[in-house]
């Protein structure tokens, strides 16, 4: 997800950091230290990076890469990460791959068309990871590859929302009013793909003891006007796996026609290998979509995603473009046209590398280091609030026991936590539960027992040191960790035009995203 970042006016970009303070001037026609071995005996060391125009002239290369390189010391160690899905870990080899692949454009198949057919051979192992029907000889799934999940999610709900309408106008029937059923704990592309196509959002809400959506409640909302239903293999708050099979059996049971779009996107890359006898992929008729995230537990770096279809039923011929580009005739069904080709080629070295059982290895490793996390922090005092033994996704999710009547919460152990290097966020719980706050750590690849053992430690200093802290001392705590090392406290994405908007989840209930 992208921030929509502010342009400054001229007021705040001239005034000085420090009231009173005004800017140092440098002479821009002393150019004696232009041959200085250093960097930081330049005159650009003595200056402010340019923030809000260009400068007038060039910077030595050196310079600009350190200059840069510095500014981003700032930011969070990757690392310990503990919010993020995301993958921080590749091995050198692919890292020098995907390197060299920087200059091409994916898009151009016909200059490029060995990496157009390692994408259909990335798109093919996916398929069939998810058991696409491949018996039949007169008809194929399709998929494709996208910038991430959501761009995958907003093809799905386009193809979904476009077979409805032409089943509607085929019945002489009206159009106009899609809507599509997910639980509210759902990531906030969901939300954009509902709005941005004009697609009412039905939602089953969570409850306190309940974080995934209910099958019952899910087919009762359904109406003629619904395009298909979402479900979610590793929600982003609690890792846990929706009952797909229930929906599935519920619909077939009551003959509904509506399809279900998967969105697999943290689950896809581990339901398969730790627990492959869930059924929730394309063995369940009513599936006809899912996406999945090549770029969290796919295990390659930011961005890639991966959609397939079960058949050509199921993406509508209209919204496919064929185009002649380059002397190349294609097919595409995109948001964007031109991007990059690395990340498609580290998706690709990751399967053919690791293969099913270095996959499983992973992520069977990953999950017994989420479980040993999870007995050691209820050791602590701590309420596990995801699921153990692979039944979810390689995390844990975890909130205080009111019954202990803390004088400080979640988010002051995060806080707390962030002086020490670690970003462990905290939440409030989805919509009808936001009530609830909750932390949560995703176990990645590069999350050792050893980097395990160091948090339990950390967590329990923490709540040490705010067990001796009075109510007023934690808050204010919180407050300057917040101001000082977040961005929320320090950056300034939002334009006031667009704050405290009412039309999304967060907006109506206070609901606060889990990162993805």
């Amino acid at each position: 997800m992208v921030h929509l970042a502010s342009v400054p006016n001229d007021s705040a970009v001239n005034a000085p950091l420090m009231k009173g303070m005004e800017k140092l001037k440098i002479d821009p026609n002393n150019n004696e230290d232009e041959v200085t071995a250093s960097v930081y005996g330049s005159r650009f060391a003595a200056e402010c990076l340019p923030m809000h125009e260009m400068p007038e002239d060039e910077m030595p290369k050196e310079i600009a890469y350190r200059m840069i390189r510095d500014d981003l010391s700032l930011d969070g160690n990757p690392i310990l990460n503990l919010a993020s899905f995301v993958t921080t870990y590749m091995e050198e080899e692919v890292e020098k791959l995907m390197a060299e692949a920087l200059p091409k454009n994916f898009i151009d198949y016909e200059e490029y068309p060995q990496t157009a057919d390692i994408q259909n051979r990335c798109v093919s192992m996916i398929a069939r990871m998810f058991n696409a029907p491949t018996a039949q000889d007169d008809e194929n799934s399709m998929g494709t590859s996208t910038v991430g999940s959501s761009e995958a999610i907003m093809l799905g709900t386009l193809a979904m929302k476009k077979r409805w309408q032409n089943q509607r106008k085929a019945a002489g029937k009206d159009y106009s009013k899609p809507n599509i059923i997910m639980n509210s704990a759902v990531q906030v592309c969901w939300e954009k793909a509902a709005r941005y196509f004009e697609v009412e959002e039905r939602y089953v809400y969570c409850t306190e003891n309940r974080y995934v959506i209910d099958p019952e409640e899910a087919v009762k909302l359904i109406d003629e006007n619904t395009i298909g239903i979402c479900a979610i293999i590793g929600t982003t708050y609690t890792g846990e796996y929706e009952d797909v099979k229930a929906i599935n059996d519920l619909l077939v049971k009551k003959n509904i026609d509506c399809p279900i779009h998967v969105d697999a996107a943290s689950g896809g890359f581990v339901a398969p290998f730790v627990c492959p006898e869930l059924q929730w992929d394309f063995r369940l008729e009513k599936v006809i979509s899912i996406n999945v995230s090549g770029h969290k537990y796919g295990l390659v770096y930011p961005g890639v995603g991966w959609i397939v279809w079960r058949s050509p039923e199921y993406l509508p011929k209209e919204l496919v473009f064929n185009i002649n580009y380059l002397g190349a005739d294609q097919a595409s069904f995109t948001l964007n046209f031109s991007k990059g080709a690395s990340q498609v080629l580290g998706q690709y070295y990751q399967m053919i590398r690791l293969g099913k059982h270095g996959y499983r290895s992973i992520m069977m490793n990953l999950t017994r280091t989420s479980d040993y996390l999870a007995a050691n922090l209820e050791k602590l005092g701590f309420i596990i609030m995801s699921q153990r033994g692979g039944a979810g996704l390689p995390l844990v999710a975890f909130r205080l026991d009111p019954k202990n009547k803390h004088h400080y919460d979640e988010f002051a152990v995060a806080h707390h936590l962030r002086g020490r290097g670690w970003i462990v966020p905290a939440y409030t719980m989805a919509p009808h539960s936001e009530k609830l706050k909750l932390m949560r750590v995703v176990v990645r690849e590069d999350f050792s027992r050893a980097r395990c053992d160091t948090l339990i430690s950390d967590i329990k200093q923490s709540l040490d040191a705010l067990k001796d802290m009075d109510a007023k001392t934690v808050e204010q705590h919180s407050k300057r960790i917040k101001n000082d090392s977040t961005s929320s406290g320090k950056s300034m994405h939002n334009h006031p035009k667009y704050k405290n908007e009412k039309h999304s989840l967060q907006g109506k209930t206070g609901k606060t995203h889990a990162v993805c």
